[in-house]
């Protein structure tokens, strides 16, 4: 039986490398995606012509009900789930927080935090030896900005990872003795779309001079340390930050 892994934002980015290497590496793989049903099913197109198996569902995790649903119908199309990467998140545009009201505040808190919550609490329940499970592997996606702040641009986006961080540590200390590891990757400068969707495309090159590998990463360097975590070389990690940012 082939083990099942969950990426929710997986239509692009790093969600969607994770995906693809995920195939590679031998899972039955699912994404959820909010609104681009084109780049999911692209991504499931390719990981199927490639001889692996895929499922693509639309998903609001920040909606309860959708995050239920997502899971029901992995467990009904792909098995028991064996791994988990909460992947999706939400990037506003640039500001300072004095010009932030609380409907973007909700927006970002709802999907970046929430939809973790959510998303972590149904595997837990399909996995831990408690529930009846066979064990498995969460990593969730944050950000260096979580450490670093993001003044001037994006200071909710990282105090969203911020509180990421810490699901990662409370759930791996709890978890921990019912075969669930939960560890964390925290990318930097990725050259990804979710730039563009902060109003700045052009970011990754502004800033590179920064890194001190002066450069920004790809979103397959992020998903080959994505699917080390989820492994069984990874087998004594857990409560773990792993950063992929290039020194920063």
């Amino acid at each position: 039986m082939s083990k099942v892994l969950l990426v929710t934002g997986g239509s692009r980015g790093i969600g969607a490398a994770v995906a693809r290497l995920g195939a590679a590496r031998g899972y039955a793989v699912a994404i959820s995606y909010l609104r681009n049903r084109a780049a999911a099913e692209d991504v499931v197109a390719e990981i199927v012509e490639g001889g692996g198996q895929a499922l693509a569902v639309q998903a609001d995790v920040a909606q309860e009900g959708d995050v239920q649903r997502l899971f029901r119908e992995v467990d009904a199309t792909c098995g028991p789930l064996s791994a988990l990467v909460n992947n999706a998140g939400v990037l506003e545009t640039q500001m300072r927080v004095d010009e932030m009201d609380a409907a973007r505040l909700q927006r970002v808190f709802a999907t970046n935090v929430t939809g973790s919550f959510l998303c972590a609490r149904e595997a837990v329940r399909r996995m831990s030896t408690r529930h009846g499970g066979r064990g498995g592997a969460i990593v969730n996606v944050s950000s260096r900005a979580a450490r670093l702040g993001s003044p001037g641009e994006y200071v909710d986006y990282a105090a969203s990872k911020a509180a990421l961080e810490t699901l990662t540590l409370g759930l791996a200390r709890e978890v921990a003795a019912e075969g669930i590891r939960v560890n964390a990757v925290a990318p930097g400068i990725i050259d990804t779309e979710i730039h563009a969707s902060g109003g700045d495309p052009g970011r990754v090159e502004r800033v590179k001079e920064a890194i001190p590998m002066k450069r920004g990463g790809q979103a397959e360097e992020v998903a080959r340390a994505i699917l080390w975590l989820l492994s069984d070389e990874a087998s004594y990690s857990t409560g773990a930050i792993l950063d992929v940012a290039g020194g920063r």
